[in-house]
């Protein structure tokens, strides 16, 4: 039985204007280009740029995804704060709003050890008004949350998933034997180059930022673990690695995720306006990217195309 938190879920860049406030059109074009290739939206995540996108902001963006997926797709929206304080009022304000569940990270300022962490996740979850899937990003926490605490965390009634961004196939694979047969809880990487590998195993779903152009592609893999169709899974990895590498080879990601939003402005879904501490690529790179991007996957409808054979 497939899972309701499963599949593709995109994790949004946050579309602004030059004054850093929501570019809601493009947002709106956004959201309708991820549903249309059968994800779903996840919003105020680190490729959204969560940290720096203001309060007020962030609920004219919840508003927006979720007028635009109009019930076609299940909404995630990012909590993730030093504050739980905030990261609760937040979540009672979404949900209002329409947001379907929550993703959090640990708070990323204090060292925390085990016993911090079943604290913060089991408070927060107690007072939220819909799930939480619990989201292990050491890159900008510096914090790595043990499998062992995700997995007693994961008999919470209110926790129902577990998003992994850390480099290991060891814990990967760990994870997915974990989780895979229950139905009550998800396991979903956020590892992109792993996710022909990750779906293979078992696991429910993959959150890859290059499915901000391409989530057709990352579909595909999906589509091919549920078909066994391995040859055309190791395809589409190899299509969605081929359009990662553009922003992502040798660069940090404050430097990738200005690239990604130059990539994507090469097919109209978003403006390349960055918040700060992030800043946008020159006229002359937005070009450069541009040109390439184009010359090497063609037309947005192209980009997104893999033949299941």
């Amino acid at each position: 039985m497939k899972k309701k938190f499963s599949s593709v879920v995109v994790p949004m860049v946050t579309p602004v204007r030059a004054d850093f406030t929501i570019d809601v059109a493009s947002a709106e074009r956004l959201v309708n280009h991820v549903v249309s290739h059968g994800a779903s939206p996840f919003i105020l995540g680190t490729t959204g740029e969560s940290a720096s996108i203001g309060r007020a902001e962030k609920k004219t963006l919840v508003e927006t995804a979720v007028k635009a997926a109009a019930g076609q797709s299940v909404v995630y929206a990012g909590i993730s704060g030093n504050s739980i304080m905030d990261s609760i009022e937040d979540a009672r304000h979404y949900h209002d709003l329409g947001a379907d569940v929550f993703v959090a990270t640990m708070p990323s300022y204090y060292p925390a050890g085990s016993e911090q962490m079943l604290r913060y996740f089991t408070m927060l979850a107690d007072q939220i008004p819909a799930p939480l899937i619990i989201y292990n990003i050491p890159g900008t926490t510096h914090l790595s949350i043990p499998v062992e605490v995700v997995d007693e965390l994961s008999r919470h009634p209110n926790i129902a998933g577990f998003k992994d961004s850390e480099r290991s196939v060891e814990r990967l694979e760990t994870c997915i034997s974990l989780w895979k047969n229950r139905t009550d809880f998800s396991f979903l990487t956020g590892w992109a180059a792993q996710s022909q590998h990750a779906m293979k195993l078992g696991a429910d779903g993959i959150i890859p930022s290059t499915g901000n152009i391409a989530p057709g592609v990352y579909d595909a893999i999906c589509k091919a673990a549920a078909e066994n169709n391995m040859a055309a899974g190791e395809s589409a990895q190899q299509k969605a690695d081929g359009i990662s590498e553009i922003y992502q080879k040798g660069r940090l990601l404050s430097q990738a995720l200005p690239v990604l939003k130059a990539m994507m402005a090469a097919y109209g879904l978003c403006q390349t306006y960055m918040v700060p501490p992030l800043y946008p690529v020159t006229p002359a790179e937005e070009q450069a990217i541009r040109n390439l991007t184009i010359t090497q996957f063609g037309d947005l409808t192209q980009i997104n195309s893999i033949e299941l054979a």
